[in-house]
């Protein structure tokens, strides 16, 4: 018990000591690191995912095939990724914006599906008898009844980056990584305790900024606990 006070206590004069947030190594410089490559690998995660999961769901050609491959793409193992794509691309950012692009594209992609495809057809029907167009119809109608699931693969998408960019330490890049990796490689095990409790404070803030935009944008008849992931 007085060790893992011991540790709590160092870690905690790690977090709040001003050398640790300042310069090249600091946490605000690795956390803008950490926050690059995952915000870029978010944002090219959701075009993908969420133009070919409104496609799919809209018109519901390629279900089988948009399920098989993000299941696929969920089994393949993002550290073995970035060793892999760095042997074949050579040390970038690159295998790492691929590998964590690779790990956020199911989320979003098969729940912007489910969500599309589980609005009521006879509240399609309904907006093509109005008039609406295809387009309309998808906008209008069936992105917003399917934003509830949109928003929940989109959150699980940026948890997942925010927590596995800690990879972009191992081909010798920066992030919070270099915290953990840096700590491991010197037996320093304040530093990796430090490191991984800002990445996981960073990963609730992600989940408490998604409740929040989920309460801003969701229709307040919609706000029911969604179930897919």
């Amino acid at each position: 018990m007085n060790d893992f006070l011991n540790q709590i206590r160092l870690v905690g004069d790690w977090l709040t000591s001003s050398k640790q947030w300042h310069g090249d190594d600091g946490i605000p410089h690795r956390l803008l690191e950490h926050l690059t490559y995952s915000g870029i690998s978010l944002f090219f995660a959701a075009l993908i995912g969420l133009a070919f999961g409104l496609l799919v769901g809209h018109t519901g050609r390629g279900a089988f095939a948009v399920a098989s491959v993000a299941n696929l793409a969920r089994a393949i193992p993002t550290f073995g990724l970035v060793v892999l794509v760095v042997t074949l691309a050579g040390l970038s950012t690159t295998p790492v914006l691929v590998a964590l692009v690779a790990l956020a594209v199911p989320p979003i992609l098969i729940n912007t599906f489910e969500g599309v495809r589980g609005v009521d057809p006879a509240t399609r029907d309904a907006a093509r008898g109005v008039g609406m167009t295809e387009w309309e119809v998808l906008v209008r109608v069936e992105v917003p009844m399917a934003l509830p699931l949109i928003l929940l693969g989109l959150r699980v998408a940026a948890i997942q980056v925010v927590a596995t960019a800690t990879v972009a330490a191992y081909p010798g890049l920066g992030g919070l990584g270099r915290f953990i990796v840096d700590g491991l490689s010197r037996n320093d095990y304040e530093l990796v305790i430090g490191g991984s409790t800002v990445v996981v404070v960073l990963a609730l803030v992600v989940q408490v900024a998604f409740t929040a935009l989920r309460r801003v944008v969701v229709s307040p008849g919609l706000r029911v606990s969604p179930t897919k992931s």
